[in-house]
């Protein structure tokens, strides 16, 4: 793997490219066809690549939790992240490995799976639901996860971060899938995106990594990696749009 921007540099230390700048920090990260692509027949997998499953477990390991909408948990058969050797010295001070957080507005949710049946008590599985979900469906999820009520009829992402914050939990990474990606660009939520582009053109009527309500959030390019063709796009909110949210 080489740097190429900001500056030449091969093999990268990936944990100090992509350090989180402070504390309270909402990257997201996302895959994506040369042609905007957001996955292939339904999953991220066929965009991704050796180098983008490195910089996956790197920015899992630098997470305090992973956040993802329950379409993709469903789709992508999410399971609890488990403990690497390589995240020791990231994770010193933490538990092992980042908890699991899913946003579900009706809590159709597989709580057999293993997502909820084989997560470590120090990383229990979060569920972020709304008042409006069934009731006996949030009491069964209680039992197997934490749960966050963040909102009435649509979850509040707003709320929902900050919960995860008074949790501890303020270095959050979300994984998707493009309409929780949409939701927290609107909300104003979005520090960063990690960005993999794939040397792949698919065509078809697959989503782009924001599929729903407009928003604007200007970027700088902060970094690029390269390897086998993969770009790896890091981008910061501009400053002054931060200042202003």
């Amino acid at each position: 793997m080489r740097r190429i921007h900001p500056y030449a540099e091969d093999e990268p230390d990936l944990p100090a490219a992509y350090a989180y700048p402070r504390d309270h920090w909402l990257r997201l990260n996302m895959v994506a066809s040369a042609d905007g692509a957001a996955w292939v027949e339904g999953h991220s997998e066929g965009l991704s690549g050796r180098a983008d499953k490195r910089i996956f477990g790197v920015l899992r390991g630098l997470a305090d939790v992973v956040l993802a909408g329950a379409a993709t948990v469903r789709t992508e058969g999410y399971r609890p992240a488990r403990p690497r050797e390589s995240w020791r010295a990231l994770r010193e001070g933490r538990p092992p490995a980042p908890p699991i957080a899913v946003v579900t507005r009706r809590l159709d949710l597989d709580l057999d799976s293993e997502l909820f049946t084989e997560a470590e008590p120090y990383a229990r599985t979060i569920v972020i639901t709304t008042e409006s979900a069934p009731k006996d469906r949030r009491e069964e999820a209680a039992a197997r996860a934490d749960v966050i009520v963040a909102g009435e009829e649509a979850v509040d992402l707003a709320v929902a971060v900050s919960e995860l914050r008074a949790r501890g939990l303020g270095r959050v990474l979300c994984e998707g899938g493009p309409r929780v990606n949409a939701q927290l660009a609107a909300a104003g939520l979005v520090d960063e995106l990690a960005l993999t582009v794939s040397p792949l053109l698919t065509g078809g009527g697959a989503a782009r990594i924001l599929d729903g309500v407009a928003s604007h959030t200007p970027l700088t390019l902060a970094q690029v990696l390269e390897e086998d063709g993969f770009l790896f796009c890091r981008y910061i909110r501009e400053a002054q749009d931060e200042a202003s949210g």
